[in-house]
């Protein structure tokens, strides 16, 4: 019979044989490793994950404690999926040898490695020359894996590969800056791994792809299920279409209330009032530097941590940090204007979080004085930094493996309101909730597109905005409803449409766990009527930071066990 403790400790082994997930978890162990992409690497993982599941069959559950309970269901739940995620199909082949993932697999580690470790600059560089050394071998396990890769993802590859050389020279500048002793073998290995990927890249070019990657109902069912969301691909879509109507109602009114306040002519539409908004609060760039749109990001960050201290509504520790730093080029592909790595979960000391910005001329749109407060509120502190850097310290091991994205984007995308509503914008409130609600009809559309591209069906397309989406091409049509929602910039949607068409389930996660984790609240407001609405506040907070990573489905037998739902 294994028991909770051996499981746990053989879970976590499994979850840290990647050596990308090595480094994303702060395990500082064989660093100098890249990833195995090989079908063999893949299968032995699968076979390891299902002796995890069988194993979680001979553990006594009745000597458990609820929270053991709970997390062998998530760590169950994180199993299959993996093994889902490894072995799904669709154009007769496994998905995953229709997906080139070289530019995030040699790219993301040695990143991090320069930009969120703490270890000695020698270490850290040691530890990325070998991975450059690998490349060679590692592109060769990659091209025996590809079989007819969907075009639009051999071109985000082919964008991320063709931006590694500047990482690169950042990685040598930094070498040389730090007298590092072995930079003449750093030096041979960038030659080499350049070289490497230079050729993959030719081969690439040659390959031949495919256009189609939808996938069947019953796979992006499983999909949706795997990822912890225990609705149904309907009741999404209805979720969607509720959202798209209530916010363009939303935005009518203060459409109705800004155009007097700013002598604005009666007719002006919606999509003139953000464009005037943008201009009238755009972000002042210093001497022509994009730069220093970073500076204008952490004082935001101050403002925000001061309005939260000043009001005690989220518990906030001391030993946590954020780095808000421009998005490194060859991740620009598939983050369209901001994003947040996580703190490492098993490092120990102060838990930083990288908060990434993509700024460009045609981006600036995307950085004005009443986005840049949501983009903080999301990203930073009470979003998305306070929730994970909480997280990583919570004692389950099997929790801070865990991947809830509806549990982590439900959390920010009710702050976007929330922070509103307990007046962090104060007189510009009406302003920042325009283009908030604008901004947010992204995960709306989001649900319709992410099950459009699952499944094929252009049914899941029609949430009631008025466009046109009968192009043949689904990225096309699919680009001509989120412009329509959110009147993002042509180079914003394309980033937006890349990661949608590759992180399946992951899109429609973000206005699902909108609507799961307002009903979870107010489920909570009902439940305990007799609480101070802030006190309530105060612990509703307080309880789903401190509970961890998991479903929201998974969060409400906490509150339950809390005495907080009946």
């Amino acid at each position: 019979m294994t028991t909770y403790a051996e499981f746990c400790a053989a879970f976590h082994t499994h979850f840290t044989a990647d050596a990308n997930a090595r480094v994303v978890m702060g395990i500082d162990v064989r660093l100098g490793e890249l990833p195995d992409p090989s079908l063999a690497g893949l299968d032995a993982a699968v076979e390891s994950a299902r002796g995890l599941l069988a194993g979680i069959g001979s553990i006594d559950t009745a000597a458990l404690t609820f929270h053991e309970s709970l997390d062998l269901d998530l760590a169950r739940l994180a199993l299959e999926r993996q093994i889902h995620d490894a072995t799904y199909t669709f154009n007769g082949r496994r998905a995953i040898c229709q997906k080139p993932t070289a530019g995030d697999d040699i790219g993301d580690g040695i990143f991090l490695m320069f930009a969120n470790d703490p270890r000695p600059d020698a270490a850290r560089l040691s530890d990325i020359t070998a991975r450059l050394e690998a490349v060679p071998s590692y592109l060769a396990a990659l091209q025996s894996r590809l079989d007819t890769p969907v075009l639009r993802w051999l071109s985000i590859d082919r964008e991320k590969v063709e931006g590694l050389p500047g990482l690169l020279q950042n990685i040598e500048d930094w070498a040389v800056r730090t007298d590092f002793a072995a930079l003449e073998r750093l030096r041979a290995a960038r030659a080499v791994a350049e070289s490497a990927t230079g050729d993959y890249l030719a081969w690439l070019a040659e390959l031949p792809t495919t256009t189609h990657f939808h996938l069947n109902e019953q796979t992006a069912r499983r999909i949706v299920h795997l990822r912890g969301i225990g609705v149904s691909l309907e009741e999404i879509h209805g979720y969607a279409c509720r959202f798209l109507a209530d916010t363009s109602e939303t935005l009518s009114a203060l459409r109705d209330r800004l155009v007097p306040r700013y002598g604005l002519p009666e007719d002006t539409t919606v999509e003139q009032l953000h464009a005037f908004l943008n201009e009238k609060f755009a972000v002042k760039v210093v001497d022509g530097n994009l730069d220093s749109i970073l500076d204008r990001y952490q004082a935001e960050r101050e403002k925000i941590l001061d309005f939260i201290k000043e009001r005690d509504l989220f518990p906030v520790f001391e030993a946590q940090d954020m780095k808000i730093i421009r998005t490194p080029g060859f991740m620009e592909p598939s983050i369209p204007a901001g994003a947040m790595m996580s703190p490492p979960p098993f490092r120990d000391g102060i838990a930083t979080s990288l908060v990434y910005l993509t700024l460009s001329e045609a981006l600036l749109d995307e950085h004005t004085e009443l986005g840049i407060p949501g983009m903080m509120i999301h990203e930073g502190i009470p979003g998305h930094h306070l929730q994970l850097a909480t997280a990583s310290r919570h004692p389950s091991t099997i929790r801070r493996h865990t991947d809830a994205m509806e549990h982590a984007e439900g959390w920010t995308t009710m702050l976007e309101d929330y922070m509103l509503d307990v007046g962090y914008m104060g007189e510009l409130t009406d302003e920042a909730r325009f283009i908030g609600k604008r901004d947010i009809s992204r995960i709306g559309a989001r649900v319709a597109i992410d099950l459009f591209f699952m499944t094929g069906d252009r049914r899941y397309l029609d949430v009631g905005v008025d466009c046109d989406t009968s192009a043949v091409d689904p990225f096309e049509a699919a680009g001509a409803l989120l412009s329509a929602v959110t009147g993002f910039t042509p180079g914003r949607t394309q980033a937006e449409l890349n990661w949608y068409s590759q992180e399946r389930g992951y899109p429609l996660s973000y206005l699902t766990g909108n609507v799961l984790v307002w009903s979870l609240k107010r489920d909570i407001e009902a439940a305990n009527p007799q609480m101070d609405s802030v006190e309530r506040d105060r612990a509703f907070h307080r309880i789903y930071l401190q509970s961890g990573n998991m479903p929201v489905r998974f969060l409400r037998r906490i509150f339950a066990h809390e005495g907080m739902l009946s």
